[in-house]
């Protein structure tokens, strides 16, 4: 029971990465709030994880309005009695070439990946009490690490959740809260799966030559499971970790060393 008294809040933590997470933690004592647009994806994964016996609080929240980030936190507030740990999951992704003249998806992704992340860290702080194991998590990507064509907000995105984490870690610092910034390869989720679908699509090739190809650029030859990236969440939260900030840990199967 690593996180046994714990109070956690996982964003996106409807399905995928966010969803192992927010499992991961409750199995390990934690109380977990997780956050999303889709109502329809948190009620499944409170439903599945109460089947099990775990309790999570799910409570539906755009994490792009700041009106609506705080109303979330002070009921998290109020049903948990506080937030020890915050996990900045919730994230949008896609193609936004630059010949297309509209720009809704790269408003959305920076919106969501950034502003969104800097909107719930901002009320979460609040909350959290100094010198008593607090946490920031944030979800990036190896595309915060290297870029990729037609992916120009999510790269932008991702790279500007790294720099966010490094200059949170040292505001923080003085209080004894850590920020830290996991970024995944490939991971098999539905993001993933939509990913592989888009951009198949895009370059005229099937969706299992995509991938095909995608593995052959991942030396240990696999995507990962999203219960991978949940075990470093957990490592990052445990007192095993207190003096681990500021860093942006990979977790790709070898697809970059920067």
């Amino acid at each position: 029971m690593i996180l046994k008294n714990k109070v956690a809040v996982v964003t996106g933590g409807g399905r995928g990465i966010g969803r192992a997470i927010a499992e991961r933690f409750v199995k390990e004592g934690a109380s977990v709030a997780i956050c999303s647009r889709s109502l329809k994806n948190l009620t499944e994964t409170a439903q599945s994880l109460g089947l099990k016996g775990y309790k999570i609080l799910p409570l539906t929240c755009d994490i792009r309005d700041a009106g609506e980030v705080d109303k979330t936190i002070s009921e998290i507030v109020k049903k948990l009695g506080g937030i020890d740990i915050l996990v900045n999951n919730s994230g949008a992704s896609g193609m936004n070439p630059l010949d297309n003249p509209d720009d809704t998806r790269w408003v959305d992704i920076i919106n969501t990946n950034l502003t969104g992340m800097y909107l719930v860290t901002k009320r979460a702080l609040r909350e959290m009490k100094d010198h008593n194991g607090g946490r920031v998590i944030n979800i990036s990507s190896v595309l915060g690490k290297f870029g990729v064509p037609g992916y120009t907000a999510y790269c932008t995105s991702k790279h500007g959740v790294i720099g966010f984490t490094r200059a949170l870690a040292q505001e923080l610092a003085p209080r004894g809260i850590t920020a830290n910034a996991i970024c995944p390869g490939w991971v098999d989720t539905e993001m993933a799966t939509e990913g592989i679908m888009e951009i198949s699509s895009h370059i005229g090739v099937s969706p299992e030559d995509f991938k095909k190809d995608a593995l052959s650029r991942v030396p240990l030859g696999r995507f990962l499971d999203p219960e991978e990236v949940a075990d470093l969440a957990l490592y990052i939260s445990s007192d095993a970790a207190k003096s681990m900030t500021g860093q942006a840990l990979n977790l790709c199967g070898g697809a970059t060393t920067a």
